[in-house]
């Protein structure tokens, strides 16, 4: 009994430690201390063997200094010892995105969303690979998703309206734009927008085509 409890304790204690450790990385680079951070990172890893944390925060290093390598290869065992890790996975399409790579990012980020479909950074990357490969489908899917959980986010909104005008459906975006402009009635690029889709709802109209 003394041993379990002593185990447990043990345990507990590396536990908290590799957390301090975790915790210091981030913040070490969230203000551009890479050395430091790295330092944290490195003896989280230690503490937590089978952690992916520390070996997204490597990556994420590396990629800000441009090692896209590095970035590769921790994104990578971050995948490995957690495969469902949607952080994991997009920064292995952050990766891509970078390489210019967009059919692969554009796989990565998805994957990121699948998992984890509250995950800005993939949506903000999977928009981003979407107007290089012009193709939006999938992506609206994850806007609309992504503004059920988050029904005030304006900037996803306003992405959401621009696609739907670049889709043609004009009715959609103006409704998106009109809801924005509830929320926030000064924001001057909804209400340019929103000038512009009127006009060609407008247009479209007098065609009889793309008014839906």
């Amino acid at each position: 009994m003394e041993i379990s409890e002593d185990l447990f304790l043990t345990r507990n204690k590396e536990k908290q430690h590799y957390d301090v450790m975790k915790e210091l990385g981030d913040c070490y680079a969230s203000t551009g201390e890479f050395e430091k951070a790295q330092q944290c990172y490195d003896k989280a890893s230690s503490l937590g063997p089978d952690e992916a944390g520390p070996y997204i925060g490597l990556g994420v290093i590396a990629l800000q200094s441009g090692l896209l390598d590095d970035a590769e290869m921790a994104f990578r065992v971050a995948c490995r010892l957690d495969n469902k890790n949607a952080e994991a996975w997009s920064g292995l399409a952050m990766v891509a995105q970078k390489r210019e790579d967009h059919e692969r990012a554009f796989d990565l980020y998805l994957k990121g969303l699948e998992l984890d479909a509250d995950n800005l950074t993939a949506l903000l990357g999977l928009f981003q690979t979407s107007c290089q490969m012009g193709s939006f489908d999938k992506v609206i899917h994850y806007l609309k998703l992504y503004l059920d959980m988050h029904p005030g986010d304006t900037s996803v909104m306003f992405t959401l309206a621009a696609l739907y005008m670049k889709g043609r459906q004009f009715e959609e975006s103006r409704n998106i734009l009109g809801n924005i402009l509830t929320l926030e009635p000064s924001n001057k690029d909804a209400a340019n927008l929103l000038e512009e889709v009127e006009h060609s709802l407008a247009h479209a109209r007098q065609l009889g085509v793309g008014a839906a």
